[in-house]
């Protein structure tokens, strides 16, 4: 900036020379001065009055959009600032092989008091009462008037419950965001997906866990926020598993069992299609495990087919006959002479209903179910070798289905593994395992001799374990099974166009304190299906069942289990695209004949 001297000198010298007062043009000079030094002072005055102005207008409006957001949008409390990671409310969806929903997410709210705010607790727990009738006013009350300064009221409540409190009006009774699991199918699939409950819980949110079944052995996976678009997929068909739980329950009560299981298994994949245990539950509604006192499969939240371990029967009798085979020790041919008398040590081993078959093949022992024969098989086997084929099936350790309950089904070997113990287990006692257990074996010889590994979880192609049998062993076993069926104790199993292939077992059931009943049995039948192309196997249990038949009270599995399994075989066997096999009719024979 140019400075103009005050009294410059040409000026000056020109003023003295006319005669004029050289201090006038001095204060000249001032007065502009100070004129341009007011309006630089009042142009940055004015650009400070508006920046402020500006940031004014700009705070106020921040302020006001605000309080209309509070205004129209829904009253939350505040909750305290507090340090710790905040709580993750999102779950990812549970859905079936076909996308189809299993478990997801449903937002609700949560009520609670803060009773130093309340106005009237005595009016308002009478209210809530009529609202929750399973409240107990007079703790409510103690509770409202005491010294607490916060309780929950229900941790989850429905749109209608909501407005019926906020009617109350009570400043003291609040609302708090929840996000729930619902299980949209009620009972259906109700083990598998086992069920939740929460976890960490503040005001404003609660963590969704898993307590059972896959929502617990798949937790990790459901609460990662990264997998919240992405579902967990099962193998189960939503279809058939409302088949298989609609048929067995009729089957279960017509055959006045205590309870029931079935298991369908892809031979193939090890993919579980459907897997029911009965009485079952309500994951929407969990019930509470049963005290003491009780036995475990009483409950209801008992899983059958993973957590019951029991000595299957006859079913284990093809078992026998096939690593025979294997070992090239007979064939389905070769002649076992099952006469008695046959004692292991001081042990008798008889036929039921104490038939002698006499010398019949290897294929009649498992179509008439000899334990003599069975049990002669198993002496030519050996202890060792018959351990190391039932490790190969998986029948010594727990099930590697993936669901919590499935660690705790670990068989029951015997302490001592002599004679005996080889020949009982030969037909099926002495040696507890589950139902799963059992259609992992059964898949193997369905499947030409590969053990395949039960799963939960859907597979593409097959899934291939290690070879346990040769081809020639299994397609001997399998067509062995389907004779039990055309020929022998299963007869009742067949379904026109399916050709169904499998085992009945029917095994005495242990008492809790040792011994076995006279009047209490687990019937099984082990089947696989289509026997011409082996696809699917299915284990259907019975637990004590019991029914009247020509005139006198049937528990074996022939009487109970296979009818049972023929009607789920005829129900599902369509859903799941298999076309039945139908021989042709004859023609009916025409004569030509001329006038």
């Amino acid at each position: 900036m140019t400075r103009t001297p005050l009294r410059p000198l040409a000026r000056v010298l020109d003023a003295r020379a006319r005669g004029e007062n050289p201090k006038a043009i001095e204060r000249e000079n001032i007065r502009q001065r100070h004129e341009n030094m007011k309006d630089r002072a009042r142009a940055r005055a004015e650009g400070r009055l508006l920046v402020l102005g500006l940031f004014f207008f700009c705070a106020f409006s921040v302020v006001g959009v605000r309080m209309g957001m509070l205004a129209t949008s829904e009253a939350q409390e505040p909750l305290a600032s507090a340090p710790g990671a905040a709580i993750a409310m999102q779950r990812a969806n549970i859905v079936d092989r076909e996308g189809r929903i299993l478990a997801t997410n449903l937002d609700t709210y949560s009520v609670y008091a803060q009773p130093p705010a309340m106005i009237d607790p005595n009016a308002a727990a009478d209210q809530l009462v009529a609202i929750f009738p399973d409240l107990d006013k007079e703790r409510l009350v103690k509770d409202f008037t005491g010294t607490r300064k916060f309780l929950w009221i229900k941790k989850r409540i429905s749109p209608e419950q909501k407005q019926a409190v906020h009617d109350i009006g009570d400043p003291g009774i609040l609302f708090g965001p929840r996000e729930m699991r619902l299980y949209p199918n009620g009972r259906l699939a109700a083990h598998i997906l086992g069920g939740s409950g929460f976890g960490r819980e503040g005001v404003s949110a609660a963590e969704v866990i898993g307590v059972a079944g896959v929502e617990k052995q798949f937790d990790d996976y459901l609460r990662d926020p990264a997998n919240g678009n992405k579902p967990l997929q099962l193998s189960l068909d939503l279809t058939i598993q409302a088949a298989v739980e609609q048929v067995l329950y009729g089957g279960m009560k017509i055959m006045n069992a205590k309870g029931a299981s079935a298991v369908l298994m892809n031979a193939h994949t090890g993919e579980v299609i459907s897997a029911a245990s009965l009485p079952s539950f309500d994951p929407n509604d969990r019930p509470r495990p049963p005290t003491s006192g009780f036995d475990p499969s009483d409950s209801p939240l008992f899983n059958r087919y993973v957590q019951g371990v029991y000595e299957l029967g006859s079913v284990f009798k093809i078992f026998t006959a096939a690593q025979a085979v294997q070992l090239g020790l007979v064939n389905s041919e070769t002649i076992i002479d099952t006469s008695g008398p046959m004692r292991i040590g001081r042990f008798p081993i008889g036929e039921f209903n104490g038939k002698n078959y006499g010398k019949i093949s290897v294929a009649d022992v498992i179509v008439h179910s000899s334990n003599r024969g069975t049990g002669r098989l198993a002496l030519q086997i050996g202890a060792r070798r018959q351990q190391d084929f039932l490790e190969a099936l998986g029948m010594f350790e727990p099930t590697p289905f993936e669901i919590v309950e499935a660690a705790g089904g670990e068989p029951l070997k015997p302490k001592k593994w002599g004679e005996l113990s080889t020949v009982t287990i030969s037909y099926g006692h002495g040696l507890s395992t589950s139902p799963m257990h059992l259609a992992a074996g059964y898949a193997a010889i369905a499947n030409g001799g590969h053990y395949v590994s039960p799963t939960i979880l859907r597979k593409n192609g097959a899934q291939y374990g290690p070879r346990v049998m040769s081809e020639s062993a299994a397609k001997q076993a399998q067509n062995m099974l389907r004779r039990v069926v055309t020929d022998g104790t299963a007869s009742f199993g067949d379904v026109a166009g399916y050709d169904v292939a499998g085992k009945t077992g029917t095994a005495d059931k242990p008492k809790p304190r040792g011994g076995y009943y006279d009047d209490k049995v687990i019937a099984t039948f082990a089947t696989f299906f289509p026997a011409y192309d082996p696809k699917y196997v299915l284990i259907v249990t019975l637990d004590e069942p019991s029914i009247v038949a020509y005139g006198e009270k049937r528990r074996t599995a022939g009487w109970t289990a296979v009818p049972v399994a023929a009607e789920l075989i005829g129900r599902i066997a369509p859903l799941l695209g298999l076309r039945p096999r139908l021989e042709p009719e004859a023609r009916a024979a025409i004569t030509l004949t001329s006038n």
